[in-house]
């Protein structure tokens, strides 16, 4: 169970769901008609050196309960839809003049590795100590080195992190594209609005942010789907109980009028149609529990990178 100062490595607790992202990212990058491809999420999964852990990136999984591993497809598809979206969201940022970007609880991103940035652009990844030494010393290892600028930030985003930020050369008069992926959930409610208040105080006109959060009540399909995330988990002999990882739903701000009330302008996703739009099929009642998951972008007006 969490606790307001628990820590982390990238097998432990919050650090271990780092890794969960990168299995199926890999597991995306294998499929022939995959949607985006991530070379070094199986590189990142392969350096922990645990064969439960390759079996889920590499899709080794054919002895698994398989209505086990289908029900759990649709978690999976949630997740790819999230990293397209926000691959297109860093895209567009980036077309659009922002040379700054911030990943916010970085874990095992590596969009600053795979994706093409202009000259001139910094990415600052925040995260614990420990996950932001595995990726980088994973990622040498197979001398694979940033496409960009990156600088870690190694600190508790519940602690003094603006601080730490400014202290690797954060501009906060220039804009700035925030990514928070994956987070919010693992963040008291109070800490989740900190986080915001930090985020907008930071942000120059012109920049923008993108987030996503879970529903605080699961319909009952929903917690089917993570019941057999649990048992294909289990069968894996992996031991994570993601849902011991959250902090409650209860008093938490809604992101999109948290930021529309800030006078920033919000816009919601639909999950399902970023792969739909993407040639995906997806079944109406994996859709219909996909729009109960929150994909959002909120951009600060002014500056010559508001669209």
């Amino acid at each position: 169970m969490r606790t307001d100062d628990d820590s982390w490595d990238i097998v432990s607790s919050v650090g271990a769901t780092a890794l969960g992202v990168a299995a199926l990212r890999a597991g995306e990058s294998r499929r022939a008609d995959a949607l985006f491809h991530d070379p070094y999420a199986d590189l990142m999964v392969s350096a922990v050196g645990s064969p439960a852990w390759t079996r889920l990136s590499r899709r080794d999984i054919g002895d698994i309960d398989q209505d086990a591993v289908r029900s759990y497809g649709a978690l999976g598809d949630l997740l790819v839809a999230r990293t397209c979206y926000f691959d297109d969201y860093l895209d567009a940022a980036a077309a659009a003049g922002v040379r700054q970007i911030v990943i916010v609880a970085a874990g095992l991103d590596a969009r600053a590795y795979r994706l093409d940035w202009p000259s001139g652009t910094i990415i600052f990844e925040l995260d614990q100590p420990k996950v932001l030494q595995f990726k980088a010393s994973a990622l040498a290892a197979q001398d694979v080195g940033p496409a960009v600028d990156r600088r870690a930030v190694a600190v508790d985003l519940r602690e003094d992190w603006p601080a730490a930020l400014r202290d690797k050369g954060f501009d906060a008069d220039v804009p700035t594209a925030w990514l928070v992926e994956g987070l919010l959930r693992y963040l008291p409610a109070d800490a989740q609005d900190r986080l915001l208040t930090h985020i907008a105080a930071m942000s120059a006109p012109g920049s923008r942010v993108a987030l996503n959060t879970t529903p605080g009540n699961l319909t009952s399909n929903m917690q089917e789907q993570e019941d057999n995330r649990d048992r294909m988990l289990a069968a894996l002999n992996i031991d994570l109980d993601v849902d011991s990882l959250w902090y409650p739903a209860e008093g938490r701000t809604d992101p999109v009028e948290w930021f529309d009330g800030q006078g920033w302008m919000a816009v919601r996703a639909d999950p399902a149609a970023v792969l739909i739009d993407r040639g995906r099929d997806v079944p109406d009642d994996v859709a219909a529990e996909m729009r109960n998951h929150l994909l959002m972008t909120a951009t600060r007006p002014g500056g010559d990178s508001t669209p």
